[in-house]
């Protein structure tokens, strides 16, 4: 029976062994190009990746032929069933779409990187020649590469800016508001005034913000409003995290933030919230603040660019505001969101699966994307419609259609800040009209901006590379956290109720691990400071 049993068992391990001989070996095409699958988690409005010239350029410089899947929605509960079992695609693409935390959690399922470089990456090793900081942020504890970054070089500090319709202030006789009840005033004139002068009282939307997902906040939302409280959000401080005189804090649990849901579910009891603010998507954001032809029918809302949020029709109506004081007698010194980093840097932009067949062929194709010249066409588009380029020169082109903004073009033709480049500082680019306008329309929060602290007020969670333990430890907390957090959030604001819970809330937050986690992150802060000093 033990000898029969061998045999078996011998018998399946030369089957299977077989198999895996037979399926080690790449999918080619006829041309002799290596087949890989990969995944782009890509902005709603971008085009179908088959139809991007400079993608399609790129592939065939690396010999491989990339069968793409395109996500636009619902990517956690995708990769989060992904990465349980274990199937991934070759190649992943998009902003930090796979986590130092999954890579903690998930070993094994991805490539470090760092062996590939020197023999198979001249452009990627280029690029941490030229930036070390690139290099420190895509290299975990370990000194494993799991993930390269981006760097586009171009934004400014910030990526929130907050308008108000300027023809709806005139239109009713009004001023801008500087203060949380001077908004309150202007909103509620907006809303009651007709102030589209179109006829229709009942249209006028007298404010709106973008999509508040359950994993946390975004940029263009109103928890930048906690500027006015003197709270300097970092990088949008998507899950609460921000530095206050060096000390790493949590608004979640400040008596800022209460005090700022307070405000806006008196707006929303008021009717001055978009009713829809909590259900609709992006790409319906973006629609209704473009309004219908010439009538306008948002009042007040945050976005990148004037045109890019209210279309090239509608962008001379609206003004920046400068942030607003809570109160005209506060003493707070006003913030605003500080984003430079996560906007010119990025962390995992693209990572490569360890089960890859053709290893050195993906990694041809990743250096691809990291050429100064290909990493412009990630941003902008394709050399030709989206790129004119003369000598060693380019100049990033308006709109082939005179109705659609630059904004929107980009996002349209092209991966743009959702892809991994490289925009070397030597490039020689002459910008859009609205990226040269982003300057004009941040005027209003210079002020602001300049008052910040980058040693004391600013958290540098980009740069910041957490041991294993610590990143499970933060994950695992950070689940609970915030689908506790994020439900409250639009809850109060839409129900009311948060005097009677908050001291429950409070200690519900602390309870899930957020002092801990906060506690692991002001070592990490000071360490990285440290070594700035």
């Amino acid at each position: 029976m033990k000898r029969r049993s061998l045999l078996v068992l011998m018998s399946g391990v030369l089957v299977m062994s077989g198999c895996s001989e037979q399926s080690s070996e790449p999918e080619t095409t006829e041309d002799g190009r290596v087949v890989l699958k990969g995944l782009m988690t890509k902005h709603p409005l971008t085009k179908d990746l088959s139809e991007m010239e400079w993608l399609q350029e790129a592939e065939e410089r690396a010999g491989v032929e990339i069968e793409w899947e395109e996500v636009t929605a619902d990517w956690d509960q995708k990769k989060g069933a992904m990465l349980a079992g274990g199937d991934i695609p070759d190649l992943i693409v998009g902003p930090n779409a796979i986590t130092d935390a999954d890579f903690a959690k998930f070993k094994g399922l991805f490539e470090d990187l760092s062996g590939h470089i020197d023999e198979n990456a001249p452009n990627v090793q280029r690029m941490f020649e030229e930036k070390q900081e690139l290099k420190e942020l895509s290299t975990q504890a370990g000194g494993e590469i799991y993930g390269l970054p981006k760097y586009q070089r171009f934004w400014p500090e910030t990526a929130t800016r907050q308008f108000i319709n300027q023809q709806w202030l005139d239109h009713l006789g009004l001023e801008q508001p500087t203060t949380w009840d001077e908004l309150f005033t202007v909103l509620q004139a907006f809303k009651e005034q007709d102030a589209n002068g179109n006829g229709d009282p009942n249209d006028e939307i007298a404010m709106d913000f973008s999509p508040v997902g359950t994993g946390g906040f975004g940029f263009f939302q109103p928890n930048v409003l906690l500027g006015s409280t003197g709270i300097t959000l970092t990088d949008g401080s998507g899950q609460g995290t921000f530095v206050e005189e060096g000390e790493v804090k949590n608004f979640l649990v400040d008596d800022r933030y209460k005090q700022m849901i307070e405000f806006l579910h008196k707006c929303w009891k008021a009717g001055l919230i978009n009713k829809e603010a909590f259900t609709q998507d992006y790409t319906k954001y973006q629609s209704v603040g473009r309004g219908q032809g010439e009538t306008a029918k948002v009042g007040f809302t945050w976005g990148w660019e004037l045109t890019d949020r209210f279309g090239n029709e509608l962008a001379p109506q609206y003004t920046s505001v400068a942030p607003l004081k809570v109160t005209a007698g506060s003493s707070d010194e006003v913030s605003w969101s500080y984003d430079y980093n996560t906007l010119n840097y990025g962390t995992n932009f693209i990572q490569m699966s360890s089960a890859t067949k053709d290893k050195e062929a993906a990694m041809k194709f990743i250096n691809e994307l990291y050429d100064p010249e290909v990493s412009l066409q990630v941003l902008f588009g394709s050399i030709g419609p989206n790129i004119a380029k003369e000598g060693e020169a380019y100049t990033i082109l308006p709109p082939e259609e005179a109705e659609m903004d630059p904004g929107t073009w980009k996002w349209t033709s092209t991966w743009a800040d959702h892809g991994p480049m490289y925009i070397s500082d030597a490039l020689d680019v002459t910008l859009g009209s609205d990226m040269q306008s982003v300057g004009s329309q941040t005027e209003a929060f210079q002020p602001a901006l300049d008052a910040v602290d980058p040693e004391k007020d600013v958290f540098p969670g980009v740069f910041l590379k957490y041991s294993e333990e610590d990143n499970n430890t933060m994950s695992l907390n950070n689940t609970a956290i915030m689908n506790l957090a994020m439900a409250n959030f639009s809850k109060w604001i839409t129900k009311g109720g948060i005097d009677a819970e908050w001291e429950s809330y409070v200690k519900e937050l602390e309870s899930m691990g957020l002092n801990q986690n906060t506690d692991i992150m002001q070592t990490y802060y000071d360490e990285f400071m440290s070594k700035q000093q």
